[in-house]
Parts: C-alpha cells; sequence; structure tokens
C-alpha cells in the first residue's frame, strides 16, 4: 500500500507461495512422488496400474514409465519426473533408486529446516555428503571386463528380477549378454564402447515367453506384401527406397476427358507400362529383396512377384535408417538410382513361421543384432520389452565402464556408515546436513524389507553390524529376510547406475531446497477450476 493506494505487482493469473509454505510445497511433491514408486523397488516388489484417459492400460512397475505416465502438475513433482527420465536415458536403469533418494533427501531437508538449519547450509552440506559417496562408490567398486561373461549375466539377472520377464530369467539373461557382447567396439587404445542402436529389441504377440531367441541381423515386424514372392531368400541383395512405387497424384487439380471404351482401355493400359518400369528398371539392378518407405501399387507387387523378388511396403522411415546401417546400404530416392554401390546385403531374408515378421541374417556389418521376445497378449509383451532393455542398457554400461557394485543394499549400508564417519570432520552446523544425507542410504535396505515382508529395523541393525566388522558385501536376501554375502548371491549393477542416481537425486534436492518463493502462472481455464 502507498498512500492507500494499492500497488499491483503480479497479475492476476499468477500464484505465489513464499516461505517455509513454498519449502513445504515442494517437500511434500518430492515425497509424494517417491511414495507413489517405492512399493515397486526389489524382487519382491509390487506392479502399478495405469490408465489413460482414452482407457489404455499399462502395468509396470519401471520407475521411469509410471513417473512418465503419471498426469504431474505441481512443478517440483515435474522436475522429479524429468530426473528419472534423465536417469533413464543416461544409464537404463536406476529410476526408482533416484526418486527415492530425492524423496528422503527432501524428507531430511524438512526435520533440518524445522531446527533452524539455513537452505544454503542444508545445500552444501548434501553437496559434501554427494562428493564423499562417489569416493566411497569408487573405492568399493569391482572391476572386471568383458572376459568375465558370468558377472555380466548377474547385472542382467539383477536388472530383470522383479520383472515379468523373471520367470525366463535364466535364458533372457544370456540372451542379452551375447546380444550386447557381439555388438562391442574397442578403439585403439582398448576403450569399450556399445552403440545402443545395434542392439534392437523386437516383441511379437501371439507366441509363448520361453520363444525368446537372438537374431544375429535385424527383425522387422512386417512381411512380403504380395503371396506370390518367395518367402525366403538367400544371399539377398537389398535395395532400400524412400519413393512411393505407385503412380504420384498431381499436384494441382487436374481432368481427363475420356468419351469411349478404347480409351478407357488405352489409358488403363499406359498406367500399367508406367509402373512395370518400376519393376523392370529394378529387376534390371539385380536387386531380389526391395524395402520401401511408401506404398507399392498392386500392379508393381504383381510383376515384382512374377520375377521372384520379396518386396515389403510402407516401411518407418526409422527401420529404413537402421537397415542402411546394418545392411550396408544407401536408401536410394529413385529407382533410376540403384546401383550395385547401393545395395545392402545379407546371407538369409526369411519371413518367420506363425508370426508377422522377417528376418534378415548374416547382414553386411555384422554388427546390429535383434532380441526377438513373445508374448500373449500386448499388456504383458510391452512390460517384457522395458524389462529387456533395462537389462540391455545395464550390461551396456557395465562393459563401458568394466566398474561394478553389490546391490540388495550392501553398497548403500556401506555408503551410511562411511558418510556419518566423515561427517564429524567437517563440523558445525554442515555436519547436521552431511549426516542427513547418510541417513538416505538407509532408505533401500529399509524399502526392500518393508516390501518383502520383513522387518526393517532387525535388517538395518544387522547390515550395520556385518559392515562395521568388515563384510562390505553383506546385503538384504529377500527371500529368507537375513543378511547376507551379496556379491556370492549374484546381485551385482554397474557402478554407473547408482552414481547416476546419487548426482541427479542431490543436485535436483539442492536446488529444490533453496526455493523460497513460487510464482506460478495459470491460464484462463485453471483459474476458472480454481474459483
Amino acid at each position: 500500500m502507498l498512500a492507500g493506494q494499492p500497488i499491483v505487482i503480479l497479475r492476476d493469473n499468477v500464484e505465489e507461495t513464499s516461505g517455509m509454505e513454498a519449502q513445504h510445497s515442494n517437500i511434500m511433491a518430492c515425497k509424494a512422488i517417491a511414495g507413489a514408486v517405492r512399493t515397486t523397488l526389489g524382487p519382491r516388489g509390487m506392479d502399478k496400474m495405469l490408465v489413460s484417459p482414452s482407457g489404455d492400460v499399462v502395468i509396470t512397475n519401471d520407475g521411469a514409465t509410471i513417473l512418465h505416465e503419471l498426469s504431474v502438475e505441481h512443478p517440483a513433482a515435474k522436475m522429479v519426473v524429468s530426473v528419472a527420465e534423465a536417469q533413464d536415458d543416461e544409464v537404463g536403469d536406476g529410476t526408482t533408486t533416484a526418486t527415492i533418494f530425492i524423496g528422503a533427501l527432501m524428507e531430511e531437508a524438512e526435520i533440518l529446516l524445522k531446527k533452524g538449519v539455513h537452505p544454503t547450509i542444508i545445500a552444501k552440506g548434501y553437496n559434501l555428503g554427494m562428493r564423499k559417496a562417489l569416493e566411497v562408490l569408487k573405492e568399493n567398486a569391482i572391476s572386471a571386463g568383458p572376459e568375465n561373461k558370468d558377472i555380466l549375466v548377474k547385472v542382467a539377472e539383477t536388472a530383470v528380477t522383479g520383472k515379468s520377464i523373471e520367470s525366463m530369467r535364466e535364458s533372457i539373461t544370456k540372451i542379452i549378454v551375447d546380444a550386447v557382447l557381439d555388438v562391442i567396439q574397442k578403439d585403439e587404445a582398448g576403450k569399450i564402447t556399445v552403440d545402443e542402436d545395434d542392439v534392437r529389441i523386437k516383441t511379437i504377440v501371439g507366441d509363448s515367453l520361453d520363444q525368446a531367441e537372438l537374431v544375429t541381423g535385424f527383425v522387422i515386424d512386417k512381411t512380403r506384401c504380395d503371396v506370390g514372392m518367395p518367402k525366403k531368400v538367400e544371399n539377398a541383395v537389398i535395395a532400400l527406397i524412400s519413393q512411393p512405387l505407385e503412380i504420384k497424384k498431381t499436384e494441382t487439380k487436374s481432368k481427363i476427358k475420356i468419351t469411349s471404351a478404347e480409351q478407357v482401355d488405352a489409358f488403363s493400359q499406359k498406367e500399367k507400362e508406367n509402373l512395370k518400369v518400376f519393376a523392370d528398371k529394378i529387376k534390371a539392378s539385380g536387386a531380389n529383396v526391395v524395402l520401401c518407405q511408401k506404398g507399392i501399387a498392386d500392379a508393381v507387387q504383381y510383376f515384382l512377384s512374377h520375377e521372384n523378388i520379396l518386396a515389403i511396403q510402407d516401411v518407418p522411415e526409422k527401420d529404413m535408417k537402421a537397415f542402411s546401417r546394418a545392411l550396408g546400404a544407401t536408401i536410394v530416392t529413385s529407382v533410376n538410382d540403384l546401383d550395385d554401390s547401393v545395395f545392402g546385403n545379407a546371407e538369409l531374408v526369411e519371413e518367420l513361421k506363425d508370426i508377422k515378421a522377417t528376418k534378415f541374417t548374416g547382414c553386411k556389418n555384422g554388427k546390429t543384432v535383434s532380441i526377438l521376445i513373445k508374448g500373449s497378449n500386448q499388456i504383458f509383451v510391452d512390460e517384457l520389452e522395458r524389462a529387456a532393455y533395462d537389462g540391455v542398457r545395464v550390461v551396456m554400461d557395465a562393459l563401458e565402464d568394466g566398474l561394478f557394485v553389490v546391490g540388495a543394499g550392501a553398497i548403500d549400508t556401506e555408503l551410511n556408515l562411511r558418510i556419518s564417519e566423515y561427517a564429524p570432520t567437517v563440523g558445525g552446523r554442515i555436519q547436521l546436513a552431511i549426516e542427513s544425507f547418510a541417513k538416505i542410504f538407509e532408505t533401500i535396505p529399509n524399502t526392500l524389507a518393508e516390501n518383502s515382508g520383513h522387518d526393517p529395523i532387525d535388517i538395518l541393525v544387522d547390515l550395520k553390524a556385518e559392515h562395521s566388522s568388515g563384510k562390505k558385501h553383506a546385503g538384504v536376501n529377500v527371500y529368507t529376510g537375513k543378511v547376507a554375502d551379496m556379491y556370492e548371491g549374484g546381485v551385482i549393477e554397474p557402478m554407473r547406475v547408482k552414481k547416476q542416481a546419487i548426482e541427479s537425486a542431490s543436485e535436483t534436492a539442492s536446488l529444490l531446497i533453496r526455493v523460497d518463493d513460487m510464482m506460478v502462472s495459470k491460464s484462463a481455464a485453471q483459474m476458472a477450476r480454481s474459483h
């Protein structure tokens, strides 16, 4: 107010939340999101059923998928969702862990704020705690290379355990590891890199789950466009064409006036001749398999089938580019450009039995593999694909870094103890924030115990006792409810997954804690709903 007159700073459609209310709002949002995914953690974690407004159903325990499907409105909650998505993009797993860490960090911050600790002190303490955590991770990392296939299989098993694919865990994990090992590349210094695009996961509805297989090449869920075409082509010479093999419509409107049956016949004959040119040029080029990004006219299909050429139409652009890479082929825009320099090669192109798919094996590049997974219905198949994707990504991470940590709460308990020991060396109020940071690592063994129906307090006490006596690999056996050596139990994960989760959670929590004012602009529709 100035001389009795109000000064309007913000528009009517801006909703402002300040001070402790803003901090509390952010804390509650983060805790709510963490609570939504917490019960999915571990081998005995539960699934979530998500139903879209259109009625589409998703059943999953994948943290990234759950958060992506949720219609989140709160800005702090949106940040948590973006962290989970970034975790999924960067390392392919650990989304639930990262989300739980953020929720725990915000909960600890709430306690410190009530004690009168300043937000910047909390943020600084969290930053120091994060640095110490990364040091402890490196010190406890286990090194292994691609020759240690057993460890890679255990890494894949850890990623898929607790998911729908677990019933065939033994066979699918070996397929996943073989697939990734088939496409690894080494530079001159011996550093291993793996291109994510080289391992493709294809899912097919209608077959039993135990019939998963590894295809050294490509599988595309399309088949020949005419039944007269061959089902199988050996020593395939493959043309990739982006132009439609049909008569194009004119860009401007045009009319043809036909006054007799002879003119109709002549017009039809001319159209057939023009379409036959497509088939003739493909035949003359030497190609015996055609992948077309657009449609293929019926007449062209007829002519190609008579020439014993297998053709597939309406191939998605993404698949065309992947084929180009795997086959060593060039996508051409016209049949006039077809020659030996643009063709791809495969030892065998074969249409699969009982399912609508075509398999390309013995590709020229030889660095592309496909994992073929089958299931009884689409919802189940989608979850299988997510589980296989997690397995593939963690094996890639493990191969590229060569560093692993023991899961099942083992590395988390070690982090908890070591950071708690480090906190008093810093002193001051920052010590309180570092001690709070150490406490977040109790949430993983606690959650694993709760989700398995065991007492989290007893398990946590036993874990700390074992680690204090030097048993760094002691973790939670969720099936027995006892503390055991989980390295021997085969619960191993790439260090990169845990590192990314700690970094992203710490940075996000530090950012949100420092917020003491939120100004949210709302649309007219949102304002009307709020009133």
